[in-house]
């Protein structure tokens, strides 16, 4: 395995166990997981989760500061999550309106968790 492979693979691990960290800390405050890494045609959504009618879209970013982590969400990637969620909501009973957020859970370095509900500006 060469160099930006094996990169890539611990990057991708890091990712998978800050989801599970994450998933972790919205069930101990009372969600259920109802997805993770929902696909949808505008790509991945990390972790849907479930409170009560309403759902919560959340876009898990790792780096090594919550700084650093809320700078890697863009634009063009809360445009696709949106139009993922869109597509999710298709098959919920309430459908479009159905009560929903986008937050963002960042995790710096230490493994620290940080939730920033609503991050989006939308929801």
């Amino acid at each position: 395995m060469g160099r930006r492979e094996r990169q890539g693979s611990i990057s991708y691990h890091a990712g998978q166990a800050a989801e599970s960290q994450v998933a972790a800390d919205y069930e101990r405050r009372g969600f259920a997981i109802a997805h993770r890494r929902w696909r949808g045609a505008g790509g991945e959504i990390d972790l849907i989760a479930r409170d009560g009618d309403g759902l919560v879209f959340i876009e898990v970013k790792k780096s090594t500061s919550f700084e650093k982590a809320a700078a890697r969400i863009s634009r063009r990637q809360i445009e696709r999550i949106y139009a993922s969620a869109a597509q999710f909501l298709e098959n919920e009973p309430d459908g479009q309106l159905t009560n929903v957020r986008f937050d963002a859970a960042l995790v710096d370095g230490s493994g620290a968790v940080h939730i920033i509900e609503n991050a989006f500006g939308f929801g």
